[in-house]
């Protein structure tokens, strides 16, 4: 009972809208953070003036008016994540809590040291650069390249432009790569 008689006078505190939102307009920053404490039930984090009138000035609104009809709600939490973080959190406790998107599949895991997204040994990676044709091979212990030896994609890329390339994309291993594999 207690709690009906209190929110009956918080409606007629709150009867005299226009006056409370024009006092909005006189108070400092410390007594707008009170009144947040006040009509919020929860100290504010910002000291930001402008914001700090605009939130009061909802909430007295909101407590004297009511809040948001229930056809609101509803379109709230169809769009659900789509929304900004300070709605989804507004939202009555019949709706359902947002949940967090899936973890994103786990890399592979290298095959006895090798990278996992090289492709199997001896198989034959050919690139056109500069009207030339370079092909490397894939070996166990690295990127066979004009006789020797390299321990990346990337590096034997460089060599061949001067320049820093990632090797999964100059010989289209990656996505938007140029697509030049022969086994």
């Amino acid at each position: 009972m207690a709690k009906k008689g209190t929110a009956r006078a918080a409606r007629l505190q709150l009867a005299d809208v226009p006056q409370q939102l024009a006092a909005l307009a006189s108070m400092s920053v410390p007594e707008l953070a009170a009144k947040y404490l006040e009509l919020y039930g929860e100290p504010t984090r910002s000291r930001n003036r402008d914001y700090l009138k605009k939130r009061l000035a909802f909430r007295i609104q909101e407590l004297a008016e009511g809040g948001l009809s229930a056809r609101a709600v509803a379109r709230i939490s169809e769009l659900g994540d789509k929304l900004p973080e300070r709605w989804r959190m507004r939202q009555v406790e019949e709706t359902k809590p947002a949940t967090a998107p899936p973890p994103p599949p786990p890399s592979p895991a290298p095959v006895d040291g090798r990278d996992a997204r090289l492709p199997p040994p001896g198989t034959v990676l050919t690139r056109v650069f500069k009207g030339a044709q370079h092909r490397v091979t894939v070996r166990e212990g690295g990127i066979e390249y004009e006789g020797q030896l390299h321990r990346s994609l990337s590096s034997v890329a460089k060599l061949i432009t001067g320049t820093a390339w990632n090797g999964f994309s100059f010989f289209g291993l990656k996505a938007g790569g140029p697509k030049a594999v022969t086994r």
